[in-house]
């Protein structure tokens, strides 16, 4: 047993002297090639066989050639070793290689390109995160792509929408100057209404920038669903009238929604006054609210024809105005980028789809739990 215990002694000090010395040399390279540091602890595993070899060899006084025998073998462990770390050290170097290519297309081609050839399952789950980060700033630049050209949509249709206003506002002021207005009353009648209409865009534009800044004021209260139509339906009838629209309402079972009041009424009102100017006379517009699980959906239905698929995707963003029959007659295209805001706001999402003869937006929202 003792002499066990000082093979295994004799043993440990030459493995923990040739263990400290590659040690020492791995921590002056460890800003060097991987290929290296494998060639490396190769050599030490080998170094710490042979030295606790030779240290217990020369403790119990082996014949030369015993010795010359121990040291033949461990030398050519040690040839192996290194061979097999080095071709290991190469094949990883090369794979890291190419994961380094692929990752400049991030900034060159745009996305990233995942090597042809597996590599390690260190390499490989590298590979899948970087993919996944390519596909997640694909989608952020195809967003900053939309809302850029929604920027200068809504900037060229609001130049147009003051310029046209203005120019009147300054003909009639014009003409009310120089003595020309056979009707002044008319004209400081029309002059109201052109004023009215660009504080109205005024409006919009402020909204929209404290809705898109996260600065929206909100007061939610819980309410129900059956009082939130029937608000929003008593002041869209007079305009119903107006069109010769007819506007129905089917309130559902009984559900209640916490929400601030004068935000969610300008959702209702922006969804229904555009559904209303839309639709042909003698049409109908539809309100209808169900409970759906844990949420609210409130939907309204137009007869306007339906909107084309391409136009489906945009018809929230800002400065959106439609094309074809969805073309309206004034406005800068906020109402519905204002209706996707304030429905955010509230945790719920607005969407649009195509049904016949028209189209129905639906405003989901998150029911208010049970008192």
């Amino acid at each position: 047993m003792r002499d066990i215990l000082l093979i295994a002694l004799f043993a440990f000090l030459g493995a923990a002297a040739a263990g400290l010395a590659g040690a020492l040399v791995l921590r002056l390279l460890r800003h060097r090639s991987v290929a290296l540091s494998l060639t490396v602890v190769a050599a030490v595993a080998v170094t710490a066989m042979l030295a606790g070899t030779l240290a217990v060899a020369w403790a119990m006084f082996l014949s030369p050639h015993d010795l010359a025998v121990v040291t033949t073998v461990c030398a050519m462990a040690a040839v192996v070793s290194l061979a097999t770390a080095l071709l290991l050290g190469r094949w990883v170097v090369a794979r890291s290689n190419a994961v380094t290519r692929a990752a400049r297309s991030f900034g060159e081609a745009g996305g990233f390109a995942a090597p042809d050839r597996p590599g390690t399952a260190e390499i490989d789950a590298l590979v899948r995160e970087l993919a996944a980060t390519s596909a997640k700033l694909e989608r952020s630049r195809e967003r900053e792509r939309a809302l850029e050209a929604s920027r200068r949509e809504l900037v060229a249709w609001i130049s147009h929408d003051l310029r046209t206003p203005l120019a009147g506002l300054r003909a009639m002021s014009e003409a009310l100057e120089d003595g020309m207005a056979q009707d002044p009353g008319r004209y400081f009648r029309q002059i109201r209404t052109e004023v009215e209409r660009l504080n109205g865009m005024v409006g919009d534009l402020f909204e929209l920038s404290r809705i898109h800044a996260g600065a929206l004021p909100l007061t939610p209260v819980r309410m129900s669903v059956e009082e939130l139509l029937g608000d929003a339906l008593a002041a869209a009838r007079a305009l119903a009238r107006e069109q010769g629209v007819r506007l129905v309402g089917d309130r559902g079972e009984a559900a209640a929604v916490e929400v601030d009041a004068q935000a969610m009424t300008r959702v209702l009102g922006n969804l229904m006054v555009n559904a209303i100017r839309r639709t042909p006379a003698d049409g109908t517009v539809a309100v209808t609210a169900r409970r759906d699980a844990e949420s609210v959906v409130l939907s309204v239905t137009d007869g306007c024809g339906g909107i084309p698929e391409e136009d489906l995707p945009r018809v929230f963003e800002t400065g959106w105005r439609g094309s074809h029959a969805r073309t309206p007659p004034s406005g800068a295209g906020l109402g519905l980028a204002i209706v996707r805001g304030l429905v955010e706001a509230h945790a719920g999402r607005a969407a649009v789809r195509n049904v016949a003869g028209g189209c129905r937006f639906e405003v989901t929202l998150p029911a208010a739990p049970q008192p």
